[in-house]
């Protein structure tokens, strides 16, 4: 990874300027593909990833998967405009190596990023500031081991109220981390007032505890996946008399029915004092894209708006879409990108317009304050441990990043490579199934220029029986790829998939029938490249192989067993 990818990105380019050549030659006596044009972009896009492989090229055996170069040249030659994002290689290579050093694929992305690694030494050199001459400063790799860090977290205010109307002390560390945060969100503090979270839990459990539902009634969500704060916030809000319902997903593409979701908003009984709409504008399993429209619907039909943010992807509140609308709260998770302890928090904005409809909430452990950290102090002077927290600057390395990426780019390489995966994981058939069973099936949209950067799947034998999604993720934690698997939820089928909605009904949780079907998910940031996407494709790929497959089944059936008699 890192400078070796951006050479292998300079050989590609080359490459690409040679098949040009050959392209404006052939394309002389070859007239361009009906549909391949720029007259239609959706489906120009899915042409040109398509042809990252070869057109209808099929994968039977993991040995015969392309090399690295051969992809990039592929990709490069179809999507010239994924070369642009190449400075998102060189901020990759430069302050995160320590993922090229642990050779790690991270595709569990959860909130806005990853930390750098120059936010370890920002850290130790604020420290060696106040380090005294006879005592050498500990080293930056000394310092990664003893997860140096640049803020503790400690309990806030107990009631949310009072924290909204007065306020509270804060420290120098959160003043600063509030102005960053609001900044990167594009948010102003004339309209938003920022509470910081533990965590989503702790968010969306403040919410249903403040807001008005003995006035408001209705709570309706929108998620194609299990999500456990939104389950903790559904209890809550049941508590105080919330009538809970959620829109519905078709399957298998998971698409919203529209229709009904739209009966349920508009209900021309009742126009006003609806309640909280939940709205999330992508799903964070599945990569669903819902529109701005659902929030402006429901804002004139009377509901009060929470949009969970915490799926967006980097810069992704700097749309127009958002700027022009402002929903009454907002949930943003900001973890893995503060370093390993603490990993981070969630922030809760609330509008202040709002403010006069909440209600007093019962006291909350949710609300945290940040806090400076505690310094070990046995290699300084006594008196020098308040000058090294004077001294520490806050360095939000993954935000700073983002910023200087910007949207564009951002979008721009996450679904050329979000698409480009899922073709590569679409081209894997088994050769001895008899009629060649495709390995992955996806769920959720697939090849899409409008998708959010999740792709769910489930991996099948040469039977077309799953395999398990958590061996699937236990496998690819044991070749350094980290992978989410989650449930899908509040499916619809229609009356043709009567069968194969037996077999996903057979396919939930054990015990628990509604908790939805388990699937594999990837998600993906800006730090991610192509060598992660080759990556897992080369780990999925291996799944072809029927040996290893049943081999690894007996492994995992053999110690589950051995831990339930335990």
């Amino acid at each position: 990874m890192g400078s070796d990818f951006l050479k292998r990105i300079c050989r590609a380019q080359v490459c690409c300027a040679n098949s040009l050549i050959v392209g404006l030659t052939a394309s002389r006596s070859h007239p361009p593909r009906v549909g391949a044009g720029g007259d239609n972009p959706r489906q120009d896009f899915a042409t040109r990833i398509l042809s990252t492989l070869q057109f209808n090229t099929e994968f039977t055996n993991h040995e015969a998967i392309p090399s690295l170069d051969e992809v990039l040249s592929g990709l490069m030659a179809a999507m010239p405009q994924y070369f642009n994002t190449v400075l998102a290689d060189s901020i990759r290579g430069r302050e995160y190596f320590h993922l090229s050093k642990s050779h790690m694929v991270c595709l569990d992305y959860i909130g806005q990023g990853l930390f750098s690694n120059s936010q370890i030494l920002s850290s130790v050199s604020a420290t060696d500031i106040a380090s005294s001459s006879s005592n050498p400063p500990i080293a930056a790799s000394q310092a990664c081991r003893n997860e140096v860090h640049f803020f503790d977290v400690s309990p806030g205010s107990p009631n949310l109220m009072s924290y909204l109307v007065n306020g509270s002390s804060e420290s120098r560390i959160e003043a600063e981390m509030r102005q960053r945060i609001m900044k990167y969100m594009n948010l102003s503090a004339e309209d938003y007032s920022l509470v910081f979270t533990a965590n989503e839990s702790s968010a969306f459990k403040l919410v249903a505890e403040c807001y008005p539902f003995q006035s408001n009634q209705s709570l309706l969500t929108m998620y194609d996946h299990e999500n456990e704060a939104i389950k903790s916030m559904i209890s809550s809000s049941k508590k105080r008399g919330a009538r809970a319902q959620s829109a519905l997903f078709s399957w298998p593409n998971l698409r919203i029915k529209s229709g009904r979701l739209k009966k349920v908003i508009v209900n021309r009984g009742k126009m006003k004092n609806r309640g909280l709409f939940v709205f999330p504008l992508h799903s964070r399993i599945t990569g669903s894209q819902y529109s701005y429209q659902w929030m402006n619907l429901a804002r004139e039909n009377g509901w009060h708006v929470l949009l969970d943010a915490s799926a967006l992807g980097p810069k992704e509140m700097e749309t127009l879409g958002l700027s022009l609308f402002q929903p009454d709260f907002l949930i943003c998770s900001f973890y893995k990108i503060f370093g390993q302890n603490p990993t981070g928090f969630c922030c809760l904005f609330i509008k202040n317009t709002i403010n006069e409809h909440l209600i007093q909430t019962p006291p909350s452990m949710g609300i945290i304050n940040l806090v400076p950290p505690q310094i070990q102090t046995n290699y300084l002077e006594p008196d020098k441990s308040h000058e090294i927290e004077n001294s520490r600057e806050i360095h939000c390395g993954a935000l700073d990043h983002a910023d200087a990426l910007g949207l564009i780019l951002i979008s721009t390489r996450l679904r050329c490579l979000s698409n480009w995966l899922i073709n590569a994981l679409l081209s894997l058939r088994h050769s001895n199934s008899g009629n060649g069973l495709p390995l992955v099936r996806i769920f959720g949209p697939k090849i899409k220029l409008n998708r959010g950067p999740a792709v769910a799947f489930n991996v099948y034998d040469w039977r077309g029986e799953i395999v398990e999604p958590f061996l699937v993720q236990k496998l690819a934690s044991r070749n350094n790829i980290a992978v989410n698997c989650g449930y899908l939820r509040n499916l619809w089928f229609p009356e043709n998939l009567y069968e194969e909605q037996k077999l996903v009904e057979n396919g939930r949780r054990t015990g628990a029938s509604n908790e939805g079907f388990g699937v594999v998910s990837v998600s993906l940031s800006l730090m991610n490249d192509l060598e992660d996407m080759h990556t897992f494709w080369c780990f999925i790929a291996r799944f072809l192989d029927a040996d290893y497959v049943e081999k690894e089944k007996w492994r995992y059936s053999a110690l589950n067993l051995k831990t339930i008699q335990l």
